[in-house]
């Protein structure tokens, strides 16, 4: 059996949103996020794309806890931190294997340089970066509950408000570097991405419907050696809940 259950449980406004336009939060403005995902699974897709039962009957089941914050530094610019929480389990006939605790966290800084020149052109910058937490066993008895590597983010982000209509629409594409990890020889290969998304709200009840895609550019390398077929790729719709 497989289930994946995305969901936003809990988002508090610490400050309304402009009405329209990009939304870089203004001075002390900013929200917090609690995103919940779940996923219970005996099987995992190959290089060659084809989904296949994990060996010796194994069974994987991943939980996380997703804290986002943002607030406004000044006019036009607002920093972004995310950190979850997660606790992995993969049991197989030979042992059963747990491991918890705190996977990579994300920090953000976004600017609205158009807004800064006075113009009102929802356009915003976000450059960021992941920072692996905690070690990286190279074990195959040990689960790790992120990359082990830095990857460094920037973005261009539009969106606007059908104010009056509580609704919106937004979306960002970029470009991802993924550095090398030199004590376990592994280059992942830089990629880029997209996210789209509309929403809207009635009450205290909200709903989202976002479109992701990533896909590799560069080539992947482990232990020196190029492997073209470990580049990855994805194309994900999801729809999510939100009540405040």
């Amino acid at each position: 059996m497989k289930l994946v259950i995305p969901a936003v449980v809990a988002s508090l406004a610490l400050h309304a949103p402009p009405a329209a336009g990009q939304w870089v939060e203004a001075p002390g403005a900013g929200w917090i996020d609690l995103t919940l995902y779940h996923q219970d699974t005996r099987s995992a897709f190959q290089f060659d794309g084809e989904e296949r039962d994990f060996f010796a009957d194994g069974h994987a089941i991943s939980s996380a806890v997703f804290v986002t914050v943002a607030t406004g530094l000044l006019p036009g610019v607002d920093v972004w931190v995310q950190v979850p929480f997660q606790r992995l389990r993969f049991d197989d006939a030979r042992s059963d294997r747990v491991r918890q605790g705190i996977g990579d966290t994300r920090t953000y800084l976004r600017v609205a340089p158009l807004r800064l020149l006075g113009s009102g052109f929802p356009l915003a910058v976000r450059a960021g970066v992941k920072v692996p937490v905690g070690d990286f066993a190279v074990d195959s008895e040990v689960i790790p509950l992120g990359d082990g590597q830095t990857d460094w983010e920037v973005m261009a982000e539009m969106g606007h408000s059908f104010y009056p209509v509580d609704a919106y629409a937004n979306g960002w594409v970029g470009y991802r570097w993924r550095a090398a990890d030199d004590e376990t020889r592994r280059d992942f290969g830089d990629e880029v991405f997209f996210l789209g998304q509309v929403g809207g709200r009635r009450g205290a009840i909200g709903l989202q419907l976002i479109l992701e895609a990533m896909e590799s550019v560069t080539t992947p390398r482990f232990e020196g050696v190029l492997l073209p077929n470990a580049g990855r790729g994805l194309v994900q719709l999801t729809p999510r809940s939100l009540s405040e």
